[in-house]
């Protein structure tokens, strides 16, 4: 959509197609793709704002400057009138009649004003409004609503017969009754002002003021002046050219010209002396030739609204142009003003017309082929042309030079010779009588010589691309080079230049602009041309030209043409620029032409043809920027309009905004540029760029202000749009959070504080532990030591007791067994009555206890409680059992036990058996391991 836009731009304003020779002003072209509706536009207007509305087939249509915004209304019908009234935009349609007004976010908003009425509606359009007073009238074909906006009340003035037009003239309303005439409205009520048969039967497209006359435009028959109640066709010089016209639409001019819009054939511009000025149809630029609406705008913009999209006209711009779509004159390199005719030098030959008039450009016999330069010098014109050197005059070329490819031609000092640059080197032209003849070649110097220029009379410059710039010592007779070097102080660049100026001899190129100072005998570069023809645009060409006629140096930078001047007041130079951007001007980079018409007219040499520029015309008038719209989304979801005129707190996740803007400008021979900055984000303005939208995507938090401006060619806008936004703190750093994260901190402080201070406390009681553990080890080897002495001490207690012990026992089984053995003999003593007491004691001693007792104490002393132990784990056990369990303690045997109990040693076999059994050991347990275990 975009290229299509620039592509449309770029060829209607260069010009349009033509078969005849006319300078037409800039158009420009809005086809439906373009602005996104149907193809027909009824009605145009143009708001405070100057934005421009149009009524469509299938809404009402916006346009900014920028962007085309589509409004539909709520029943959908074609929008067939439109006029805005201070902030409102009121629209007529298929019974629907209302106003628009923009809401908070910069949208169209719809109010029916005829639903207050509907009872009363007929089916009707709505084809025209007009605001008279504090009134508003909508007409159909049928009636005529008067809407009274301050109460809101109607009244109706009913036709009864078809209405084609209401028209608002000097204050009056007139309207025309089809088959009853011309009616002006007066207190409310329809007054017959004439019922002249012209007007009665013919449509009437619009009424003119003229000089306090009314004029009518009829749809067929012309225009009529109405003088004393009558009727009579208006004599002027553009009647033959307008009397087979059909017009479907007029209007006249805020300059009192007129511009009839036809149905077949396009526009008529008549001035209000009724001669035609241009005539503009399909063939010359217009998108189509039936013009439904015109409508003038508040710079003398004409918008045409027409039955196939949109046209818009500026009849006063600085510039006019001449297209050779067709081919016949090709790229014009040279052009001159001489003998009241004007001549272009193509790269197809050498063509002329009568300056200033509207006939075909004639071809010159002899010339076709590559035209390189046309000069005046001495009342005669001379054409450098591939084939050589013609002199041009009464109507045709006179070849004095054969010499290939003539770049230019000077005059040589007070010599009255002519120096000619060829494609190989230079030659001299001379007057003999009244004819110019080729008098011979500068020999020495073959190199083509497109620029050159004279430094003293016997020194040139000469310029060439890849050499650079050459310094030529010239023989007094112009016949020969003596020498010549390179310039080592001039840079060679493609697209370069050599031209004097103001007596300075000026070199320039890519790399910036030098002038020749012959004290210094080199060329020094130029602050002030470098910074005005380079360093402030884009460089393209190095081209200068040099206008003798005004005194002025022009340049060709990418987006201006620059020129210098004289002051007024002294000889400083004052530096120029006009916003005219290359791919516009469509002229040929290095080989750039131009010529002074008149009247600050300048013609410059494109592609296809030429451009005027009328200098006198540019006005820098005062621009303001507007930001159109702004939205928020969050991320990759649906867009969501602001409100423009109040800053706006944003959520933390609506942190994606969309800005639009624009410069409700419709020159067509410049572009608008746009730069903004987002305060907050950046310190910088941004590039130049002709992108009227920008946005910025997942901004962090805090405030910004988002500022743009615009510039029409070296101009800012008056004002700097801006716009106040807040973007909220995400809610894990909100305020409450913040709150939340300061108690969690002051917790997580009191926290490790309390960890810290029992940790400190573990550690110090581990080391209160590790010495007193350190402490008790050292006690307990200290214990362990007295514990040894003691135990070693006690075992020796024991030892010794035990020692005692078995020698105590020993002794008693000693004893027993002796008694034992007395008795066994006294026994067998036949004398039984003298041994008896004897043996009686024996037995007595046998049986004592006291032996036993005495036995338990020691037995006691040495394995202490062990007795009771048993006797706890075993309470069954007797105390001849326990007697046992001591024996077996000490690891007696069978043998040795049955002394000290004076029985057997079956008995004591017995006595164990029955001892593990009241023990309950199993089978395979030692008794006496188990006791020793105890």
């Amino acid at each position: 959509m975009k290229l299509i836009k620039h592509i449309f731009c770029f060829t209607i304003f260069l010009g349009s197609i033509i078969s005849e020779a006319q300078e037409l002003p800039p158009i420009k072209n809005f086809i439906p793709n373009m602005y996104g509706a149907e193809n027909q536009n009824w009605s145009i207007s143009q708001g405070e704002d100057n934005y421009i509305y149009v009524a469509n087939n299938i809404g009402l249509l916006e346009y900014n400057g920028a962007k085309w915004q589509l409004y539909t209304l709520p029943n959908g019908s074609v929008v067939r009138s439109v006029n805005v009234v201070n902030s409102k935009i009121y629209t007529g349609a298929y019974m629907e009649f209302g106003y628009w007004e923009k809401n908070q976010y910069g949208k169209l908003i719809y109010e029916s004003i005829s639903s207050k009425i509907k009872n009363d509606l007929i089916a009707e359009d709505f084809w025209n409004i007009l605001p008279f007073d504090s009134f508003i009238l909508f007409q159909s074909l049928q009636r005529i609503y008067i809407y009274d906006t301050i109460n809101e009340s109607f009244s109706i003035i009913d036709a009864k017969v078809p209405l084609t037009n209401i028209f608002k003239v000097n204050e009056s309303l007139y309207f025309q009754k089809k088959g009853l005439g011309i009616f002006r409205i007066e207190n409310g009520e329809p007054v017959l002002i004439s019922e002249d048969p012209i007007l009665k039967n013919h449509i009437i497209v619009n009424i003119y003021l003229i000089n306090e006359s009314l004029f009518f435009q009829t749809q067929e028959l012309g225009i009529f002046k109405f003088n004393n109640a009558k009727i009579s066709k208006w004599d002027i010089p553009a009647n033959e050219s307008i009397q087979n016209l059909n017009v479907y639409s007029s209007l006249q001019l805020k300059d009192g010209s007129i511009v009839l819009g036809t149905i077949s054939d396009g526009i008529y511009h008549l001035s209000k002396s009724g001669y035609l000025i241009t005539s503009i149809n399909q063939e010359k630029g217009l998108n189509n030739n039936t013009v439904l609406s015109l409508f003038e705008d508040n710079d003398q913009n004409i918008w045409l609204g027409l039955d196939n999209g949109i046209s818009v006209i500026n009849f006063n711009s600085p510039f006019s142009v001449y297209n050779d779509l067709k081919g016949k004159l090709g790229s014009v390199y040279a052009s001159v003003v001489f003998e009241d005719k004007l001549y272009l030098g193509t790269n197809q030959g050498l063509f002329f017309k009568k300056l200033n008039s509207n006939e075909n450009f004639k071809f010159i016999n002899g010339t076709k082929g590559q035209v390189w330069c046309l000069k005046v010098i001495d009342s005669t014109l001379f054409c450098g042309h591939n084939s050589g050197t013609f002199v041009v005059g009464n109507n045709k070329a006179t070849l004095i030079s054969d010499i290939m490819g003539t770049w230019d031609v000077k005059p040589i000092f007070k010599t009255g010779l002519l120096l000619q640059g060829n494609y190989n080197g230079l030659s001299v032209l001379e007057k003999k009588g009244n004819t110019w003849n080729l008098r011979n070649t500068l020999d020495g110097f073959n190199i083509s010589s497109r620029f050159f220029e004279f430094s003293k009379e016997n020194e040139i410059f000469v310029h060439h691309e890849s050499n650079g710039v050459l310094r030529l010592k010239i023989d007094t007779n112009f016949e020969g080079v003596l020498n010549y070097q390179k310039e080592p102080s001039a840079p060679k660049s493609l697209k370069s230049s050599l031209v004097t100026y103001y007596n300075k001899l000026i070199y320039a190129s890519n790399l910036g602009v030098f002038v020749y100072v012959k004290e210094q005998q080199k060329f020094i570069r130029d602050t002030i041309l470098t910074n005005n023809f380079i360093n402030n645009d884009n460089y393209i060409s190095g081209k200068l030209i040099v206008e003798d006629k005004t005194n002025t140096l022009w340049g060709f930078t990418k987006n201006s043409l620059v020129y210098f001047s004289p002051g007024k007041l002294d000889s400083s130079l004052r530096s120029h620029n006009i916003s005219l951007t290359a791919d516009l001007r469509n002229f040929l980079p290095g080989f750039e032409s131009m010529t002074y018409l008149q009247d600050a007219v300048y013609l410059f040499g494109t592609s296809r043809g030429y451009i005027k520029l009328d200098v006198n015309k540019f006005n820098n008038d005062s621009f303001n920027i507007t930001i159109n719209a702004i939205q928020e989304s969050v991320l990759n979801e649906t867009k969501n309009d602001v409100a423009l005129n109040t800053s706006t707190k944003f959520k933390a996740f609506e942190n994606n905004l969309f800005f639009e803007f624009s410069v409700p400008e419709f020159n067509n021979y410049f572009e608008v540029h746009y730069q903004y900055q987002l305060e907050g984000l950046h310190h910088n303005w941004s590039n130049w760029s002709t992108n009227s939208k920008v946005s910025f995507e997942n901004l962090p938090y805090g405030e910004y202000k988002f500022k743009v401006r615009a510039q029409i060619g070296n101009q800012l806008s008056e004002n700097i749009a801006s716009y106040k936004f807040t973007i909220d703190r995400p809610w894990y750093i909100s305020n409450k959070m913040i709150v939340v994260y300061s108690v969690l901190f002051i917790l997580i402080i009191v926290l490790v504080h309390f960890i810290y201070k029992r940790n400190f406390n573990k550690q110090k009681q581990k080391l209160i532990e590790k010495k007193q553990r350190e402490f008790a080890l050292s006690k307990l080897e200290s214990e362990k030591v007295i514990m040894k002495l003691k135990n070693e001490r006690l075992q020796n207690e024991i030892d010794s007791k035990t020692r005692e012990l078995s020698a105590s026992t020993m002794s008693i089984v000693k004893k027993n067994q002796i008694l034992n053995t007395i008795k066994e003999e006294l026994e067998s003593v036949k004398e039984s009555g003298k041994v008896k007491p004897v043996i009686k004691i024996i037995n007595k001693n046998l049986t004592n206890t006291g032996d036993w007792e005495m036995f338990q104490k020691a037995f006691n002393d040495a394995d202490s409680d062990f007795l009771k132990k048993v006797k706890n784990v075993h309470p069954t056990l007797t105390p001849n059992d326990l007697r046992l369990c001591a024996y077996l303690r000490l690891n007696l045997s069978s043998k040795e036990i049955a002394p000290l109990l004076n029985i057997s040693v079956r008995s004591v076999e017995i006595k164990r058996y029955r001892l593990r059994k009241k023990m309950e050991l199993q089978h395979e347990k030692s008794l006496v391991e188990y006791i020793l275990q105890l």
